[in-house]
């Protein structure tokens, strides 16, 4: 019966495409379209095949006997061929299964189970051209991932690809938590709470609440040599088709001889807690490519970094030159005494000078500025047991980045740099391309010549053991697992907002994770407990707020943004951030609501302690949690960073912080209010057992 839905949508599509087939003699039996399934390993997913009337290759979802996904289109339009779409027929389906267990060298879950069902259908065209691509679907428990595959074939030895025909055509209406796609800031825009039907184009992840409460994110795994794809809406009420990132070229792909697509993602769930608990992009992504990684380091860093955002110091050089050795020694200092590992240094390298946005091609990464004595930082650094952390802005020139990488990462190992932050500030659709015979081409952030780029700068850079920050990034589709030197990236509105006017609102962070943070790791640069941005102008948070957000937003190498300055002021409510670590054995989304509120408890990878953050939107609440996740038989001390008497991110009491010491057990239940823009954190130390 799990089945039938599914199918009777795929089968009244292809009923009504039957209109233009020739018909069958009076008494004869008209042969049904040929409809392959494959279910979950739990059953509770289905995915359907079929083709209609004209050929049509039509695939839909189903979830606990509901259609998620009505029948739905797949194809492609060339820009120097016949599309492939219409006369397709089913030629070949098999099917194969898969459990396995990994382990990640770091993350958030320390092992990941990856078990899925799949069905590989091989289309074939019926004209003379008789082109055949296999459309590979892996179902887990969790959602559905699908992709095309191109086998070497004659009428098809280099594919120019204008635009995938893949279509998202959801079965009911609801709520969409989006962001736009092709705006000039890239992603870094605040997400739209809509209908469904309301929708622009949209950046992935989308995620939405179907009528019947049931939550489904959109998005993509694996992308590799191709173009990102975002969402535009089409004909269809609550539909959407892919649309790919444009390059510099008229194809927006061009891929020769076999080939794959990026998996397309539908991670489906009862709940928003039950999106973020989804293994599937990781599945779907290759194994590490890298061999022995034991070199990449999560942990913390400081930075001189917030007061260039805020303007009070410059990247450039001049009187209020922000990389200079004063100021880094005593950021050093700062890093060493309160055992924080890394110094990210910005502004440090020639090229600053001048009108850089957009146009860097006077950045020089193996070359330091006069006030910068690269050598003896390093070796201070080294002495205080602290690593200085890189910092490459392209400044959108990307070719001429290409160009220093081996000297630019060796200067970064032998300075001690286990991380390098890369920058590519410009609008998109701006980024440098240099072609062969030096004319220059503009790419966007997110083409398949930058999804190439990426990858040969992870590869660059760990020839030298170095790790990548990427800011101004394409978009995470998981391959932190292929390639584990990839361990953050920016990719949506940082904590640096925060500090110009049109803050984030306090609904943001909770947006965040059930949207941008389904793709991984974020450097969302946390942690400002002054709660001032430029020109002393108030941020929309508490401060408690703010230590959980070290929990909330994850990354492997989170920043402690604000100066030695400010957190000098705030001694007690600092010491989380001291406390709190950056790599996990396990991960719980204890309960939460896409845009309003979540509670996540993550759990030490090193020790048997846990972590606990909390976060709301504008409004007050309670949003009680059970302590199911703590060892049985062991009592815990839960040290609790809560809003005090009166918090509210729009007054003063947005400094009050209350801090509490309790002992508590697995089953306790705490019930700890959050203000307006508020928030909590807890430590659960392990005692006795």
């Amino acid at each position: 019966m799990k089945h039938l839905l599914a199918l009777s949508g795929l089968l009244a599509s292809a009923a009504v495409a039957q209109d233009a087939t020739p018909t069958v003699a009076q008494g004869a039996q008209a042969p049904g379209p040929r409809v392959e399934t494959v279910a979950s390993p739990n059953g509770a997913i289905t995915v359907s095949l079929t083709t209609d009337g004209d050929g049509r290759a039509l695939y839909s979802v189903a979830r606990g006997g509901k259609t998620v996904v009505n029948p739905s289109r797949l194809g492609f339009l060339f820009t120097d061929a016949r599309k492939i779409e219409r006369g397709l027929r089913i030629a070949d389906a098999t099917r194969t299964s898969r459990d396995e267990t990994w382990e990640q060298p770091w993350g958030e879950w320390r092992t990941i189970r990856s078990n899925h069902n799949e069905l590989r259908v091989r289309l074939m065209e019926t004209s003379a051209l008789g082109r055949v691509m296999d459309v590979v679907f892996r179902v887990q428990d969790d959602g559905v991932g699908f992709r095309y595959e191109f086998p070497e074939q004659p009428n098809l030895r280099q594919a120019n690809i204008a635009e995938e025909l893949t279509e998202f055509n959801f079965a009911s209406g609801g709520e969409a938590f989006w962001k736009p796609a092709f705006l000039w800031n890239r992603e870094e825009y605040l997400y739209n709470r809509t209908p469904i039907n309301a929708v622009g184009t949209a950046a992935t992840p989308m995620t939405v609440k179907l009528e019947d409460g049931m939550h489904v994110a959109v998005h993509e795994a694996a992308l590799v040599d191709y173009s990102s794809m975002a969402l535009l809406r089409n004909e269809n009420a609550n539909g959407f088709k892919a649309q790919l990132t444009p390059g510099a070229g008229e194809p927006k792909v061009v891929k020769a001889g076999p080939f794959n697509t990026p998996w397309r993602t539908l991670i489906i769930a009862n709940d928003a807690p039950g999106l973020y608990h989804s293994h599937l992009m990781l599945n779907l992504n290759e194994p590490n490519k890298l061999g022995d990684v034991s070199w990449v380091k999560p942990g913390k860093f400081v930075g001189v970094w917030w007061n260039m955002i805020k303007g009070d110091w410059t990247w450039a050089r001049g009187p209020k030159h922000g990389a200079t050795n004063a100021n880094v020694r005593r950021y050093i200092d700062f890093a060493a005494k309160n055992r924080i590992p890394g110094v990210l240094v910005e502004g440090w390298n020639v090229g600053w000078d001048g009108e850089w946005f957009g146009n860097g091609n006077d950045m020089d990464f193996d070359r330091p500025t006069e006030d910068f004595d690269a050598d003896a930082l390093a070796a201070y650094a080294k002495r205080r047991g602290v690593n200085l952390i890189g910092h490459h802005e392209t400044g959108g020139a990307v070719s001429h980045y290409e160009d220093q990488f081996d000297s630019a990462f060796k200067f970064a190992a032998d300075h001690g740099e286990r991380v390098v932050k890369t920058g590519y500030v410009a609008d998109a659709g701006q980024l440098e391309r240099r072609m062969p015979d030096g004319t220059v081409k503009r790419e966007w952030h997110e083409g398949q010549w930058m999804s190439n780029h990426h990858i040969r700068v992870l590869e660059a850079a760990a020839k030298y053991k170095v790790s990548i920050d990427a800011h101004e990034p394409i978009k995470d589709t998981g391959l932190r697992r292929t390639y584990p030197n990839w361990m953050a990236r920016e990719g949506s509105r940082g904590m640096e907002y925060n500090a110009w006017p049109g803050k984030n609102p306090p609904e943001h962070e909770a947006n965040l994770v059930f949207t941008r943070m389904l793709e991984g790791p974020m450097d969302f640069t946390p942690g400002v407990l002054s709660l001032k941005g430029s020109g002393d102008s108030d941020i929309l948070s508490t401060i408690a707020k703010q230590l959980a957000l070290y929990v909330v937003l994850y990354s492997p190498v989170q920043m402690a943004a604000d100066t030695p300055e400010n957190y000098a002021k705030y001694p007690q409510a600092f010491k989380f951030i001291r406390d709190v670590v950056v790599d996990w054995q396990d991960t719980r989304v204890l309960n939460g609501e896409v845009g309003d509120y979540v509670t996540i408890a993550r759990k030490d990878r090193n020790s048997d302690n846990w972590f606990l953050g909390a976060v709301g939107d504008e409004q007050p609440r309670t949003a009680p949690v059970t302590l199911d996740f703590l060892d049985e038989g062991r009592t815990y001390t839960a040290e609790i960073y809560r809003d005090g008497e009166g918090a509210d991110y729009r007054t003063a009491a947005r400094h009050n912080i209350a801090i509490e010491k309790r002992t508590v057990r697995k089953g306790d239940r705490l019930e700890i209010p959050m203000a307006p823009g508020g928030g909590y954190a807890v430590m659960f130390r392990a005692g006795r057992q």
